[in-house]
C-alpha cells in the first residue's frame, strides 16, 4: 500500500476560514491516501477574518514533515511586501522538492519569500496590479483559476482553492477519483475558464443572450467538427457579438475552449476504457490520432499512452 501523502496547512494571521477549511474537505475524503494538519508559526490559536479565532493542531515543526505546503489567504488588509513574523523561519524548514500551494492572497507571501521569482503564477484579480508592481520577478498571469508549475502551485480566490486541490488530486490520482471527490463534495470537477468570468464588468443589458446553451451544446456534439460559424449560428448571434461574449463569459476564445474540453474528454476516455488514440481522437472531436497527441502533449506534456500508463493504474485500484 502507498504511503499516505501528509499535507501541511500553514495557518497565517487574518486568515479566511472558508480557505482554511477547503484542503480538509477535499483531501479528508480520501483519508487512506491523504493526512491533513493544520499549523500555525507558533502553535497558538490564530485570528480568522471573522469573529471567531482557531486553534491549530500544531506548531511549525509539522513543516518539515510535509510532502504538500498549503498556504491559506488572509485579509487583503494585512498585504505587506514583507513576510509576516515567523513565516520566513517557518518556511525555511521545509525540505527541498516538497509541493507548495499558495491559495489567493497566500500568492504574496510565496512571492515574498523569494519562492515564485521566474515562474509563472497567479493570485486574486482584484490585487494583481499591486501583486505585479512589488513582484514584477513573478510571471503574473491574473486570468487563470490556478497554475501548476511543478512543485509551486498558485490558484486566484476563494472557491479556486477547490479547483487547484482537486487538481492535486487529479495529478496524483487521475480523474476518476478527483471526480469522485467532486460528487461527494457537490462540486464540478473541473470549471471552464478563468478569472476573467468572475472579474467585475459592467452588467450587460437584460436583453442580451448568453452562450451557455451553446457550450452545452458543443459539449455535447464534441465529435462533432463544431466550426466557429456554426456556434455562432447555434447561439443565434453575429461571429463579431458571439467571440466577444464568449471571451466576456469563459475568460478564453471559443477554439481554445473547444481544444481542452477535448483534451479534459480524452484525459477520463483514456482513463477509463480501452479504445484505442485514433478511437478516443474521433470520439473527441480531433482529426487523427496525431492531433490527439500533440494537444494532449501541449496541454500536460505527456503523450496518450503515457497518460495511460500513469493512470490506469489508480483507476483500477479505486475500482
Amino acid at each position: 500500500m502507498a504511503a499516505v501523502h501528509r499535507v501541511v496547512v500553514l495557518a497565517l494571521e487574518g486568515l479566511y476560514p472558508f480557505e482554511l477549511g477547503i484542503p480538509s474537505r477535499i483531501f479528508g475524503e480520501l483519508q487512506d491516501r491523504y493526512e491533513v494538519l493544520i499549523c500555525s508559526v507558533d502553535g497558538d490559536p490564530v485570528a480568522t477574518n471573522a469573529d471567531f479565532s482557531v486553534t491549530v493542531g500544531h506548531g511549525p515543526e509539522v513543516l518539515a514533515t510535509a510532502d504538500t505546503v498549503l498556504v491559506p489567504p488572509f485579509d487583503i488588509s494585512r498585504l505587506s511586501r514583507e513576510l509576516p513574523p515567523g513565516v520566513a523561519e517557518a518556511l525555511a524548514t521545509v525540505r527541498p522538492g516538497t509541493r507548495i500551494v499558495s491559495i489567493c492572497t497566500a500568492a504574496f507571501v510565496l512571492a515574498a519569500a523569494g519562492l515564485l521569482d521566474g515562474r509563472p503564477a497567479t493570485t486574486h484579480w482584484a490585487v494583481a496590479e499591486v501583486f505585479r508592481s512589488w513582484y514584477p520577478m513573478v510571471e503574473l498571469d491574473p486570468d487563470v483559476l490556478f497554475v501548476d508549475d511543478g512543485d509551486v502551485l498558485t490558484s486566484a480566490g476563494a472557491a479556486s482553492g477547490v479547483d487547484v486541490c482537486l487538481h492535486l488530486v487529479r495529478r496524483d490520482h487521475g480523474a476518476a477519483v478527483a471526480n469522485h471527490v467532486a460528487r461527494v463534495c457537490v462540486v464540478p470537477p473541473w470549471r471552464d475558464g478563468g478569472q476573467a468570468q468572475f472579474i467585475e464588468h459592467p452588467v450587460p443589458p437584460a436583453s442580451a443572450n448568453s452562450t451557455s446553451a451553446t457550450r452545452q451544446w458543443a459539449l455535447e456534439h464534441l465529435h462533432e467538427p463544431l466550426a466557429l460559424p456554426q456556434l455562432a449560428g447555434h447561439a443565434r448571434m453575429s461571429l463579431r457579438t458571439f467571440v466577444r461574449r464568449f471571451g466576456e463569459e469563459v475568460g478564453m476564445s471559443p477554439g481554445r475552449w473547444l481544444i481542452q474540453q477535448r483534451v479534459s474528454r480524452a484525459q477520463y476516455l483514456l482513463e477509463t476504457t480501452d479504445l484505442s488514440v485514433d478511437g478516443i481522437a474521433g470520439r473527441v472531436g480531433f482529426a487523427t490520432g496525431t492531433s490527439l497527441r500533440e494537444h494532449l502533449h501541449a496541454a500536460i506534456g505527456v503523450s496518450p499512452t503515457a497518460y495511460r500508463r500513469t493512470f490506469r493504474g489508480a483507476v483500477a485500484s479505486e475500482g
